[in-house]
């Protein structure tokens, strides 16, 4: 699982049909320097299937590979990257 921030949101203008109504996110990930604040910390940007309403500057969790698809088994949807939860604050521990 990474931690990014959400820039901007896709529009799509066909998608698989049971991914209609999600919302999918332009997302930035973090490295840990990131995290501490500095503006290298970013990684290249990509995009995550959201059906949480995370908007533009969410500090958002993120599910990738095999994990992004297990929360709606049975049903088999194609992602590859799934907003797994909405992050408040984000508190990194000291060395």
């Amino acid at each position: 699982m990474r931690i990014g921030e959400v820039i901007g949101k896709v529009t799509l203008s066909r998608c698989h049909p049971t991914l209609r109504g999600a919302t999918w996110l332009m997302t930035v990930p973090f490295t840990l320097d990131g995290l501490r604040g500095t503006e290298s910390g970013r990684g290249e940007p990509f995009v995550v299937f959201d059906h949480l309403g995370a908007g533009e500057g969410a500090k958002i969790a993120i599910s990738e590979g095999g994990e992004a698809a297990a929360p709606f088994l049975p049903e088999l949807k194609p992602v590859d990257a799934y907003n797994a939860a909405l992050l408040d604050t984000v508190e990194l521990m000291a060395e």
